[in-house]
């Protein structure tokens, strides 16, 4: 049963994220904007100073953080009580 939910995860994360990715890649005139560390990734002129780069690599560490935790404890709750809220997601 766990397999089967592991599964529709990956199959969910497949369909919604890698149908986004032709939209968000950058068109010609977006890429001429873009320091060459970001070129190609995204529409518009991308981070101009070291405040916004720390910015976000900040938020790609937390969004990194935030995902690892939460596929963690859904996966391995750690709780031994059956009537726990975790187990009722897990058991399913």
């Amino acid at each position: 049963m766990k397999t089967k939910i592991l599964n529709s995860i990956v199959t969910l994360f497949f369909v919604f994220g890698m149908g986004a990715i032709p939209t968000a890649l950058a068109c010609e005139l977006c890429e001429s904007q873009q320091p060459a560390m970001w070129r190609g990734i995204t529409h518009g002129p991308g981070p101009e100073g070291d405040l916004d780069h720390l910015i976000t690599w900040s938020a790609v560490v937390i969004v990194g953080v935030t995902l690892y935790l939460s596929i963690k404890f859904l996966v391995k709750p750690k709780e031994n009580q059956a009537g726990h809220i975790k187990n009722i997601v897990v058991n399913k």
